[in-house]
């Protein structure tokens, strides 16, 4: 991955123009998916499309050979952590979302996630770290504002 590139769309994901915001964001979720060029987003395509189908336990299956034959792929560990938390396995799919963060720590969709897994599970105070890691990032994104409120207010 091109460094400068990718410091860069993370700058402009704290612009206050919203259309420099949405371009960048494409353009990293661009780059994230194309890490292992067209033979990774092929796969991860298709277990979408496995998904779609209700192909569950092969989407899984599929995403899971993916990431034993290339561990750094981190959209490849996103992908499962997504199918894990639409499943209600969220402690699968924390782990998985914590698997991206050790690959690429400005992944906002993780840090998401990964909040999203932690509210889930009850441990709000982690789910506000998360969901303030990923404001670090994307400052903007209103999800990450109101879950992080909601979860501030659960604690009190």
């Amino acid at each position: 991955m091109n460094e400068p590139s990718i410091s860069a769309l993370l700058e402009d994901l704290k612009n206050p123009d919203e259309n420099v915001r949405q371009q960048a964001t494409a353009e990293l979720w661009r780059i994230w998916f194309y890490q292992k060029g067209r033979y990774g987003v092929e796969l991860i395509e298709r277990s979408q499309m496995m998904l779609e189908a209700g192909n569950v336990t092969q989407a899984e299956a599929l995403l899971t050979e993916l990431i034993k034959d290339q561990p750094d792929f981190a959209e490849a560990w996103n992908r499962r952590a997504v199918l894990y938390y639409t499943l209600g396995q969220y402690e699968k799919s924390r782990d998985d979302c914590q698997e991206v963060i050790k690959l690429n720590p400005v992944h906002f969709g993780a840090l998401h996630g990964l909040g999203l897994c932690h509210a889930a599970l009850g441990d709000y105070s982690a789910a506000i770290q998360a969901f303030q890691k990923a404001l670090l990032i994307q400052p903007y994104a209103l999800a990450n504002q109101k879950l992080l409120l909601e979860c501030t207010a659960r604690l009190s």
